[in-house]
Formats: structure tokens, C-alpha cells, sequence
């Protein structure tokens, strides 16, 4: 079975539109949450330097939920659950050295 790209798009409060890769799916709990990385569109003009902060590298837990429509959703998990999902992380990648 091949492997699926996940691309995630989120908007802000501003509108602003980002994307990003589903690197990987924790479950934790019942829950299942989403390590996302952000995606840099090759046109974009910015250019990255050592005092920038625009997430260059940027990665985010995000939880997945299913809304009323039926269909996956990615959002904001509290701070508990963050704080779990980042245990459960660390314990993880402790396992693959």
C-alpha cells in the first residue's frame, strides 16, 4: 500500500493561508494528533536569515477531530494534551535509537 502526502491547509485569524505535510499521526488515548510541517512555497520571495522568525522549519501538533460534516479537522490541542502528545513523542523517538 503506498504511502498517502497529507497536505493541511489552516487559516488565521488574518485569513492568511498555510500549508503543511502530516509527518506523522499519534495516538494517544483516543485521540489521534498530527505532527505538521510547514511547506514554503518555492516563489516565495522572502528571503530565510539568521534573524527571521517565520518558522522556516516550523512543526505543529495539531489534533484531528471529525467535524459535523463527517471529515477530518485539525485544531489547537489544549495545553494538557500538548504537553501528552510531546510525552509521547519523546518516548517514541527514545525507541527508534
Amino acid at each position: 500500500m503506498a504511502e498517502e502526502n497529507v497536505v493541511v491547509e489552516m487559516t488565521d485569524d488574518e485569513g492568511n493561508v498555510f500549508y503543511y505535510s502530516e509527518e506523522l499521526v499519534i495516538q494517544v488515548g483516543e485521540d489521534n494528533f498530527a505532527l505538521l510541517v510547514a511547506i514554503h512555497d518555492d516563489d516565495d520571495e522572502h528571503v530565510h536569515d539568521d534573524d527571521c522568525d517565520c518558522g522556516d522549519d516550523e512543526v505543529i501538533i495539531a489534533k484531528i477531530i471529525i467535524n459535523d460534516d463527517g471529515e477530518e479537522e485539525y485544531i489547537e490541542p489544549t495545553d494538557e494534551e500538548f504537553e501528552m502528545v510531546s510525552a509521547a513523542y519523546d518516548e517514541l523517538m527514545s525507541d527508534d535509537v
